[in-house]
């Protein structure tokens, strides 16, 4: 199992915001939370070099710094869709923020506050809002998940509360909540076919599973639990990929799930031909677990005629 002691980028103790992307890699920093009482969700990526977006792969992949965006997603009643992308000019940032625009991740000492003021696709008004993530405790690994280096996976915060505070009724409120890092130096269509991911907190702390089908390398399947107390441990005998039912878009999805235990999708969050991130129960070594779960067929996001579509959901403001 690929699993490490974090290096390379100095952010073993938390997350850093100014490392090196070079030409034709991608950074993304994932935040998603879900309320107490279950009816709202809530997910916020920050990215340089966008990887799902059509303007850096008709750029030729050559300056991810002006390929940036704080993509905000809210699940729900009153749901809304973000997802600007901007130019470098628009891109400031140090070990401590990422800002894009009007938006900004910012570390401070020991918490991840998030604050946004982006415009939604369709409905084309203003949300702004703050958004903190605080952490039970920082992981100190992180997860190569290619031989060669090339895609690394840091846990940032598996385990974490969240706060919610955006101009919209109902849209304040707290919940169980996570923050991780994706870090590439080549596109995820050029070394993997497709992949699911899911975590599901439980009694002992929260399941992460990361299952990845490569192009040329063998498959990555990685089971861990984070525990309350810090402490992170293999999943020796995870339970099977389970098939889950395919999305509105007929995506193929799998998860993790005990024997005689059929997932099932409980609250829909995003539908695209080639993505989907939902909220799923499933039955973890005896445990039912209800958490966020996610599949990314890119033989599909590799199709070119998908590229116009991406268009209109992520638009480009470059000034």
């Amino acid at each position: 199992m690929p699993v490490r002691k974090a290096r390379s980028r100095n952010d073993i103790e938390r997350p850093k915001f100014d490392i090196e992307v070079k030409p034709n890699g991608y950074a993304w920093w994932y935040v998603d939370g879900i309320s107490n009482d279950g009816n709202k969700a809530i997910s916020i990526i920050g990215f340089i070099g966008s990887v799902f977006s059509p303007w850096y792969y008709w750029s030729g992949r050559k300056n991810p710094s002006n390929h940036v965006c704080i993509n905000v997603a809210m699940y729900g009643k009153g749901w809304r869709w973000t997802m600007t992308e901007r130019g470098e000019k628009q891109l400031q940032r140090d070990k401590d923020i990422l800002k894009v625009g009007p938006s900004f991740f910012h570390w401070k000492k020991d918490h991840l506050v998030i604050n946004f003021k982006e415009y939604s696709i369709p409905h084309f008004d203003c949300v702004k809002g703050t958004v903190k993530i605080f952490p039970e405790f920082i992981s100190d690994i992180e997860c190569n998940l290619l031989d060669n280096n090339s895609h690394i996976w840091r846990p940032f915060a598996p385990l974490s509360k969240i706060q919610v505070d955006i101009n919209k009724p109902g849209w304040q409120w707290e919940g169980h909540g996570y923050f991780d890092a994706n870090f590439g130096s080549s596109a995820l269509e050029q070394d993997f076919s497709y992949w699911t991911w899911g975590r599901f907190p439980t009694k002992e702390g929260s399941y992460t599973f990361y299952d990845a089908t490569p192009r040329r390398e063998k498959n990555v399947n990685i089971a861990l639990l984070f525990k309350k107390n810090g402490k992170v441990e293999k999943v020796l005998n995870p339970p099977k990929v389970t098939k889950l039912s395919r999305s509105l878009w007929l995506v193929k999805r799998e998860t993790r799930s005990d024997e005689h235990f059929k997932p099932k999708q409980i609250k829909h969050m995003l539908d695209t031909p080639f993505y989907t991130r939902s909220g799923v129960e499933t039955s973890i070594l005896g445990e039912k677990s209800i958490g966020v779960h996610e599949a990314l067929d890119l033989n599909r996001f590799s199709n070119p005629i998908l590229k116009p579509m991406l268009a209109v959901k992520v638009p480009r403001f470059n000034r």
